[in-house]
């Protein structure tokens, strides 16, 4: 079977959300699967070498054009549906199954089965949440048309797939639930790390534990901390938890000087949130720090003494099970797909309920128990989503619509 993947978003200078999904899944899938031809579609000017060649193998190729991508996605893809995605070739044979990581413009020929991830459709559920230009771009996709193309429906998580239903009126039996898989763990980075020497293991954790502290003291923190890592925009509820914890620290005796830490890219209406931000007597002690990679969550994690994620809507939820995996206790939002994928391993709260987070912070630090017992379960939690799974899952997906199609023909 040869799958063609839609691989543009590979082509982002820093993997998050989305692009790290679909990293992580293509690359699981490429190593389960030695059977099926896999061809990675692109469109970019630039070459696509310094991203997608780690992807490309035995089973894998290139395929690509080099349009610009607003002229290619309004005028080629949505106005004259040109070219077909699935003819751009420079291979030979027919491509049996297109596959989307993500809502993008495309246009497929009739026959070619479709299979579309949705990780959420919260743009259709609090539209108040985007800006204008966002929810114009979200009616020119043409969302609808898109659903009703898909022979195959990938949502990460029930409440996605709740919200498809309701909002959409999507036929239950089309929607598949495959969760994602853990962004630390399940990679094949983690299984090299294992069959290492212990002398070249030790110099890694000696090193990565020297990085560690210099960042820690060039970004001025201090061990212990609170962490949010994710898009700095209101649908987080970033202004709530600002409020709660000078609530909470309002509380505290003078010692006790716990830093707020915000980690990510800014996004909608970050002003205001930074307006927030600047407002509150305990300002010096809230860190903004931006985006940051891999190895920089990691740090974060490991010195963090909570992690709180009081979001408004979340279609899976990466970072709280980011945090588990590391150990570090989790606060979290009890709504949308969170409590879901968390259960019982994290300190749920109302995210409207500013009482409730105040309330969490001061379980999160003050009770042993609680903390011990959220520490346990998120591990255990963390360690039940990985990518192997979901890959497997796909794998099951793709290999069921191409029979169906081999019988039909």
């Amino acid at each position: 079977m040869k799958i063609r993947l839609d691989a543009r978003v590979l082509m982002d200078k820093n993997y998050s959300g989305i692009s790290e999904y679909t990293a992580n899944l293509l690359s699981a899938l490429l190593k389960i699967d030695k059977q099926n031809h896999y061809e990675l579609y692109y469109n970019s000017f630039k070459s696509p070498v310094e991203r997608l060649q780690k992807f490309t193998g035995e089973n894998s190729q290139l395929i690509g054009t080099r349009y610009p991508n607003k002229l290619f996605n309004y005028l080629l893809q949505k106005i004259l549906a040109w070219p077909k995605l699935d003819k751009v070739s420079t291979s030979e044979g027919k491509v049996d199954l297109f596959f989307t990581p993500h809502f993008n413009f495309i246009s497929l020929k009739a026959g070619t089965k479709f299979v579309l991830t949705v990780h959420d459709v919260s743009f259709l559920r609090y539209p108040e949440f985007f800006s204008w230009r966002k929810n114009i771009w979200h009616k020119l996709l043409g969302v609808k048309k898109l659903i009703r193309r898909a022979d195959q429906i990938i949502a990460v998580s029930e409440n996605t797939k709740a919200d498809l239903i309701e909002l959409l009126g999507v036929n239950p039996e089309k929607v598949t639930v495959i969760y994602s898989g853990n962004n630390f763990g399940d990679n094949e980075q983690g299984d090299e790390r294992g069959n290492r020497q212990n002398n070249e293991q030790e110099a890694e954790n000696k090193l990565a534990g020297e990085n560690e502290l210099n960042y820690l003291k060039t970004n001025n923190l201090r061990p212990g901390f609170f962490l949010y890592l994710g898009n700095i925009e209101p649908r987080k509820n970033i202004s709530g938890l600002i409020k709660a914890y000078n609530r909470w620290r309002l509380q505290q005796p003078e010692t006790e000087n716990r830093q707020l830490v915000l980690a990510g890219k800014k996004g909608w209406r970050y002003r205001r949130i930074f307006k927030d931000w600047k407002q509150s007597p305990y300002q010096a002690d809230i860190k903004f720090l931006g985006y940051v990679d891999k190895k920089v969550k990691e740090y974060l994690f490991k010195q963090a003494s909570a992690f709180i994620y009081p979001s408004f809507y979340e279609g899976f939820g990466f970072p709280p099970l980011e945090a588990m995996y590391f150990g570090t206790p989790v606060v979290s939002a009890n709504v949308s797909s969170l409590p879901e994928i968390l259960g019982d391993s994290a300190l749920l709260i109302d995210p409207y309920n500013l009482d409730e987070i105040v309330e969490a912070l001061e379980i999160i630090t003050k009770d042993k128990l609680i903390r011990e017992r959220l520490i346990k379960k998120g591990r255990e939690r963390a360690s039940e989503f990985t990518w192997d799974k979901a890959a497997r899952k796909y794998l099951e997906i793709f290999t069921q619509l191409n029979d169906r199609q081999e019988k039909h023909n």
